[in-house]
């Protein structure tokens, strides 16, 4: 089975892409699972729920957030609601929405996803780690597939690529973290990918208009953040399953343009 995970849509010109290339991915690839991370994809900023159903529209199974999911309060109480749309699970329990979604393949396999976030540099939340522990007990048992989706802003100081029978896939572009091209699947079967990059405007600051982001640097003076214009790129990556084991066979990153 072919598991699908597109990174941080930005704004609407990302969610033009995810329209465009999404159902003919999923075809050509034979894409089982396909999950995006959504936090910065109504106008770069949090998500709504008009924008999550759109995404769903589309043909995405699941959508994973980060600490932006915050940022558009109207969708605190479309977190509960939509069990398909994901916060970081290692935020405290009061909060609304889940970090688990549990659910089953498009050809049936029984699949989980856990979306967690990272401390270094970030807020002082739950220990991502342990809150992975704890989740992974609450998976049924016939679920072999499980994606840990890390919004990771800083580099962790450990992993916990090392839990047998469930297939791991981790990181995606975002504000703090560094591009890296270490695409591989670990001895463990872990399929692991530090950053999958961003699906948005890429003559840009993180999808941000450049000046602005400049100014606000030289200055320090606050200024309003926008999307940028210019070409437009869809980056993801693709993980191969074995559904018995649930081990990855493989792991290679997509650029659509």
């Amino acid at each position: 089975m072919n598991i699908l995970f597109i990174g941080d849509i930005f704004a609407s010109s990302g969610r033009r892409m995810v329209e465009e290339h999404l159902q003919r991915i999923i075809g050509e690839e034979k894409i089982g699972l396909a999950i995006a991370n959504a936090e910065n994809s109504a106008g770069g900023f949090g998500v709504t729920p008009n924008v999550a159903q759109e995404l769903f529209g589309m043909g995405l199974e699941v959508l994973t957030t980060g600490n932006h999911v915050w940022d558009k309060r109207e969708v605190y109480d479309f977190l509960p609601r939509e069990p398909r749309l994901l916060r970081p699970a290692n935020y405290a329990e009061s909060l609304p929405g889940s970090g688990l979604w549990v659910g089953k393949a498009r050809n049936g396999v029984a699949c989980a996803v856990i979306n967690l976030q990272g401390r270094v540099h970030m807020a002082t939340i739950e220990d991502p780690f342990r809150k992975a522990d704890e989740l992974l007990q609450q998976i049924p048992s016939e679920v072999k597939s499980a994606s840990w989706i890390f919004t990771l802003k800083r580099p962790v100081k450990r992993s916990p690529w090392g839990v047998p029978r469930r297939t791991r896939l981790g990181g995606h572009r975002n504000a703090h973290s560094h591009p890296t091209a270490d695409t591989r699947v670990l001895p463990g079967g872990t399929a692991y990918q530090t950053d999958c990059g961003m699906t948005g405007p890429y003559e840009s600051v993180i999808g941000v208009e450049r000046q602005t982001v400049i100014h606000r640097f030289l200055t320090q003076l606050p200024v309003r953040f926008e999307a940028a214009k210019g070409w437009v790129e869809l980056h993801a990556v693709i993980i191969d399953v074995d559904e018995e084991s649930g081990r990855a066979r493989g792991i290679r990153p997509l650029v659509e343009r």
